[in-house]
């Protein structure tokens, strides 16, 4: 490291580190291989810090919080966008228009909109999205999946947002209120 030597070098990209394990990382960018596997959901991630990264999701734990208004997370990168909500920052530019983004994935689904790119695509009925939750979400309408469960009934739902709108019904909670007349309702669609 004080040498700056870097004798392990990648043969697809000329990547070149002073460690030997940081290139067995770096190869499986171009193998795609994640050997390190989530026990609780079919993530699987290519490094282990990444892999410690995403258990917290599992486990609840959130140890990095907002000292402005107390939100907590299990990332520290994830606090730092965070931090963005309350400084304005949004350091990601459009090169083609004024548009400018908090995070970086944000900017990139926008430039998607210039490029009219949709990467991934659904095997069964050639649907094109930008993003690959998207397409995650579309596969059910194939598959009939419905993963988001009610605790209070037997109800199960292919969408999150599905699912809190139907557990609206047992709170009896009703966000959406007209200014006019004082009508509420659970679906932001129902007030428009």
């Amino acid at each position: 490291m004080h040498t700056g030597n870097k004798p392990y070098k990648c043969g697809e990209c000329g990547y070149r580190t002073a460690q030997k394990y940081a290139l067995s990382q770096h190869m499986r960018t171009h193998t795609g291989d994640k050997p390190y596997k989530c026990d609780h959901c079919d993530y699987s991630a290519a490094v282990k810090s990444t892999l410690d990264r995403h258990l917290a999701i599992h486990t609840g734990d959130k140890p990095y919080m907002c000292g402005e208004c107390g939100y907590r997370t299990a990332q520290k990168y994830a606090l730092s966008q965070h931090m963005r909500t309350h400084t304005g920052d949004k350091p990601y530019k459009c090169d083609q228009c004024d548009y400018s983004a908090a995070v970086k994935c944000s900017l990139d689904l926008h430039l998607a909109k210039h490029t009219g790119d949709k990467p991934h695509m659904c095997g069964e009925c050639g649907y094109r999205t930008t993003k690959k939750s998207h397409l995650a979400d579309h596969m059910r309408t194939h598959t009939g999946e419905k993963p988001y469960k009610c605790d209070q009934c037997d109800y199960s739902a292919a969408h999150k947002s599905t699912l809190n709108q139907h557990l609206a019904r047992h709170t009896g909670e009703k966000p959406y209120m007209c200014g006019e007349c004082g009508y509420r309702t659970t679906r932001k669609s129902q007030l428009s």
